[in-house]
């Protein structure tokens, strides 16, 4: 019976990750991950199929990314809690994740310890971020009109600029994000056009003043 039961969908491409994540949810009674998708279009589908509890989404996906994903499930299913899955830091992504929708950001690395807790606040209605998350949000809030450069980007043009400050290829962006390299580099241009920049350099120096990258 899983009438009584939270039920997750999974979202991730790896399958090493979903099997990581449903051990950790096995331990659970309450919990069961009732389905898993590799990609946004295979996640709307089951989406569709039936009712869901809540949506654990990693952000960096092939083809559309979670953040674009996560806003597709917003506009379809506005009230379906999704807890954002991500390698990065709240400082790259949590904001943008927050604003889009999300009920909460987690980091990969904290799941085996967090991801149980945060399943279980933001099924009951609150929001689940950390004390680095909370502050920058109050910044964001407190900055009244003031617009940062970045906040310009689309959703997968700031993912693209953040591997691009990382020191990632176009070729290697390409093959994580599933993308042609001329559109890699279509995207940079975009990029450094939006921002007003000339390089890779500029990029890369902006997002690590602005923490938007981990070195």
């Amino acid at each position: 019976m899983t009438d009584n039961k939270i039920k997750i969908i999974i979202a991730d491409d790896h399958a090493i990750v979903r099997e990581g994540l449903k051990q950790i949810v096995a331990e659970e009674k309450d919990m069961l991950v009732c389905g898993e998708a590799e990609n946004a279009s295979d996640l709307m589908e089951l989406l569709n199929k039936e009712q869901w509890s809540i949506v654990v989404l990693d952000i960096n996906m092939p083809g559309k990314s979670g953040l674009e994903a996560l806003k597709d499930i917003k506009q379809i299913y506005p009230n379906l809690p999704v807890l954002i899955l991500s390698m990065f830091s709240e400082d790259q992504y949590g904001l943008r994740a927050i604003k889009a929708g999300a009920s909460g950001y987690l980091k990969k690395v904290s799941a085996p310890t967090e991801l149980v807790i945060a399943i279980r606040k933001i099924v009951s209605g609150r929001k689940y971020i950390n004390s680095s998350l909370a502050e920058k949000l109050a910044e964001h809030l407190g900055s009244g009109n003031n617009i940062f450069l970045h906040d310009k980007l689309s959703d997968r043009e700031y993912q693209i600029m953040c591997n691009i400050a990382l020191g990632k290829s176009a070729e290697e962006i390409a093959v994580e994000l599933a993308l042609s390299i001329n559109t890699v580099y279509t995207y940079r241009n975009r990029i450094l056009e939006k921002m007003s920049m000339k390089s890779n350099v500029e990029l890369t120096q902006y997002a690590v003043q602005n923490k938007l990258i981990e070195i």
